[in-house]
């Protein structure tokens, strides 16, 4: 392979190809478990920690693998990095891992990470691959925790509330409350309010390329300045 750009694999990740607004993969949890920031951040991490897991084993092994079993044996590492990670949070973020519930050994069947295995772990060195999901998992999450704020906050309220399930006692009172006597909005809650904040966020992505692409038009169309018109007909003595 040619030599990997960590900038262009960062511009990807976060924003040109981000897995969730742009590739639209991943959405059962991402729609289904947003509910509230501290769920977005617990499936988000779990996320990002099976993608490292898996895109690094998929290139250590890359070279000894045939293709007639690469699928295969890319489900079975995926499979395996999702039960240590379900077993970590069983252990110490019991609650948080009974709200997520079915959401969380999915993430094996996410689209994501099987795409990113396959599609450039497979083909990459250890440091590139380990970087790509990395950076594929944190742009997901941040999509998952801006979509989990904005429905907290219209559903309650409030923002943060429940952090102490993923940070422990010590963020107990990390709740803040932004709308005191807030009438909750039901809307924001259910799945359909999910359907409505994530389109809200595309449109918002595809609004601020959009403006960036008409300005750099604009420069690209700006005459350089101290440039002269020049005839090109007539006679030149």
């Amino acid at each position: 392979m040619t030599d990997v750009s960590y900038k262009d694999l960062s511009i990807n990740g976060l924003w040109k190809n981000n897995p969730a607004i742009v590739q639209l993969l991943g959405l059962c949890p991402l729609l289904a478990v947003t509910g509230t920031v501290v769920n977005a951040i617990g499936l988000g991490l779990a996320t990002i920690m099976v993608l490292v897991i898996s895109n690094s084993a998929v290139s250590l092994i890359r070279g000894v693998v045939s293709d007639a079993v690469r699928l295969p044996t890319f489900v079975m590492i995926i499979a395996a990095a999702v039960t240590c990670i379900e077993l970590l949070m069983q252990a110490f973020t019991y609650e948080l891992f009974l709200i997520l519930g079915i959401f969380l050994p999915l993430i094996t069947t996410n689209c994501v990470i099987l795409g990113r295995a396959d599609g450039f772990a497979a083909k990459n060195a250890l440091g590139p691959a380990l970087f790509d999901g990395l950076i594929m998992g944190v742009g997901f999450t941040v999509v998952l925790v801006i979509l989990g704020a904005l429905r907290e906050l219209a559903g309650t309220g409030v923002l943060f509330a429940n952090m102490d399930l993923l940070f422990g006692p010590q963020a107990v009172n990390w709740q803040i409350v932004v709308m005191p006597a807030y009438q909750p909005f039901l809307l924001a809650i259910l799945p359909p309010g999910a359907f409505i904040c994530t389109g809200l966020i595309i449109v918002v992505k595809n609004l601020i390329d959009s403006t960036i692409k008409k300005r750099q038009n604009a420069l690209k169309e700006r005459p350089v300045k101290g440039s002269k018109r020049v005839r090109v007909t007539g006679a030149v003595s």
